[in-house]
Order: C-alpha cells, then structure tokens, then sequence
C-alpha cells in the first residue's frame, strides 16, 4: 500500500531517477542484500549482487512498467542475478559465517533470547543447506512474506511448483531437525 503511494506521488511529482533509486535502495536495499546472501553464502559476494541489482534498476528504470511492485521488480532482478552468478561461481568451499534474521525476539528473559536465537540459527543454517529450488521458495514465502503469485511471477514458475516445493523444501526441513543434520538433496 504504502509502495503504491509512492509510486503514484512519483509520477505526480515527475521525480528524478536518482531520487527513486535513492527511495529504492533506503526501501529494498537490506533485503535485497539478505535475499542475495540466501543464495550465494557470502556477505561480500550478496553487497556486490546488491549494488548491480541497483544499477540494473538505474539503467532500466524507464522501461519498469509498473505490471509489478517496485519490490517484486527488484527480487525478479536480484534473483536472476544470484541465479546467474551461481552458475558461474563454485560454491564447494564456502564456510557459512554470518547469520541472517530479520525477525525479532520476543521472550524477554536472556535465557529465551539466547535459546530462541539458537533455534533460529540452526534453522536458518538449515534452509541455507536446502537445494537451490527449495531454498528460493521458502525464503521469498517465510522470510521475505511474498505471495505465491508473487513468488510466481518472479521465478516464472506455476503457483503449483510454489505450493509443491514449500511442501518439499518443510518436509526436507522437518527430516533435517529430526535428524540435526543435512539433507543429501
């Protein structure tokens, strides 16, 4: 809602590109930095992914048709390129060394917050080790709150696919916590 009233108060007031891809970056930016760290494993590597994503939207911003929200024009965009540099860039040696959670702790006692963060760590070390296809979806369903239509649209896949591989991608999840361990999948 709130995108859409800015989209509407920047075509009224003829705003400049750069002020849009200010508003864009200060909007978007620390998720695009997160949904790009979920795919590559490295922080430097998901700024860098990032910083393209913007310049992407700088040089395209004229032909954004506004078919889509700002926001889902911009994961459409941070997606295809993690996508790209995971095809090519070997991730065989990547040691996972940050931690990423936009959700906020809402016991109150220390012992809670530490063992509520310890549980969202395991679990989102957990869905960082999902396969490629699964790991998307639950992150722009759970993590990023998009819609399947959404999801859709960005990923050019049916919303069946979405519903089918949220289902994997938990029952993988679930199997993993069971066990404490990985998937082979």
């Amino acid at each position: 809602m709130l995108e859409k009233k800015k989209c509407d108060e920047m075509e009224d007031n003829f705003v400049d590109r750069e002020e849009t891809i200010e508003w864009l970056m200060n909007e978007y930016g620390k998720s695009v930095v997160r949904l790009a760290y979920t795919f590559v494993k490295k922080e430097q590597l998901a700024e860098d992914i990032a910083q393209e994503v913007f310049i992407k939207c700088y040089r395209n911003l004229d032909t954004f048709r506004s078919e889509s929200s700002y926001k889902t024009w911009i994961y459409r965009i941070t997606v295809n390129l993690c996508k790209d540099k995971l095809r090519s860039w070997s991730f065989k040696n990547i040691i996972l060394t940050e931690f990423i959670s936009k959700n906020k702790i809402d016991n109150n006692t220390p012992e809670s917050e530490l063992l509520n963060m310890e549980k969202k760590k395991d679990l989102s070390i957990k869905v960082l080790t999902l396969p490629i296809k699964y790991r998307e979806v639950i992150i722009l369903y759970y993590y990023e709150e998009l819609s399947y239509i959404q999801i859709a649209d960005m990923l050019d896949i049916s919303i069946q696919t979405i519903k089918s591989r949220l289902y994997r991608g938990r029952l993988l999840l679930k199997k993993m916590m069971e066990k404490g361990g990985r998937t082979d999948g």
